[in-house]
């Protein structure tokens, strides 16, 4: 069934990205940094997202920081997104119920408490991370309002086959890219041109959230956190080294007309 097809040719999206000074190992301050800058929201928005590993930081003993299933982070991405009617978006690692293994897991939490994750699949093994977590091996696409959504975690980004989108036919995999990410600012330029690369080549939104100020280890983050169209041209972003947010909002229409316009997807090897 060809879902897109049916949706109305103005359906919108709108998305807000915190780009977040995150507090080493601190869950409740940030938290509590999260609860204040979705409260500074101007008007609604349909999703929220925050970076990788938002309550602690990334890097050494965030494993040991893990959260059982449905631990506080999780109610606490619930009731914001309760209140705010609004998806939340984020990740921070998780002791999985059943295999008893920790993942970075990045959460997707509605207003009525249901959702999913995702389990960041290439662990950054330069810092350690492979020793620390467990990686995920199932591919995901959730949809909300109406959207095809692909989430993504920081070193994901770098492999496009795992991010490749469906071919073939108009009905492709996703509209929309999610990657959270924690991306030092010495490899900001890679950062933004992968991000490019992946809208230009899946045909579908990008939205990258990465994080500022330094992690435990002293490595600075410059966030360069930004929205992308299919285009691969900049629709909102986030000032470098600022904590702050931006918001886009995303049509569904004028992707549908490109993708007719444009059918690459059909030589997708």
């Amino acid at each position: 069934m060809d879902h897109q097809l049916q949706l109305p040719m103005n359906d919108l999206l709108k998305i807000t990205y915190y780009q977040q000074d995150i507090l080493w190992q601190a869950p409740e301050e940030n938290r509590a940094k999260v609860k204040a800058a979705l409260e500074k929201v101007d008007g609604r928005t349909d999703i929220f997202v925050v970076p990788e590993t938002f309550t602690t930081g990334f890097g050494e003993g965030m494993g040991q920081l893990a959260e059982e299933e449905g631990g506080e982070t999780y109610r606490f991405m619930r009731q914001m997104a309760a209140e705010h009617d609004c998806l939340t978006v984020g990740t921070w690692v998780v002791r999985d119920s059943h295999d008893g293994r920790t993942y970075n897991r990045l959460h997707w939490v509605a207003p009525d408490g249901t959702g999913g994750h995702y389990d960041k699949a290439h662990t950054f093994r330069v810092s350690g991370e492979d020793r620390q977590v467990a990686r995920g091996k199932e591919k995901v696409v959730f949809e909300w309002r109406g959207w095809r959504v692909k989430p993504a975690v920081c070193y994901d980004l770098r492999f496009p086959k795992w991010l490749r989108n469906g071919g073939a036919t108009e009905a492709m995999d996703y509209d929309l890219l999610l990657v959270c990410a924690n991306w030092p600012g010495s490899r900001h330029e890679a950062w933004t041109t992968l991000l490019k690369a992946r809208a230009i080549e899946n045909q579908a939104y990008a939205v990258g959230v990465n994080r500022v100020g330094s992690d435990g280890a002293e490595i600075p983050y410059t966030g360069n956190s930004v929205a992308i169209d299919y285009k691969g041209l900049v629709i909102t972003e986030c000032p470098a080294g600022e904590e702050t947010t931006a918001s886009a909002t995303l049509e569904k229409g004028k992707l549908l007309q490109f993708r007719r316009h444009w059918p690459f997807f059909l030589d997708f090897d």
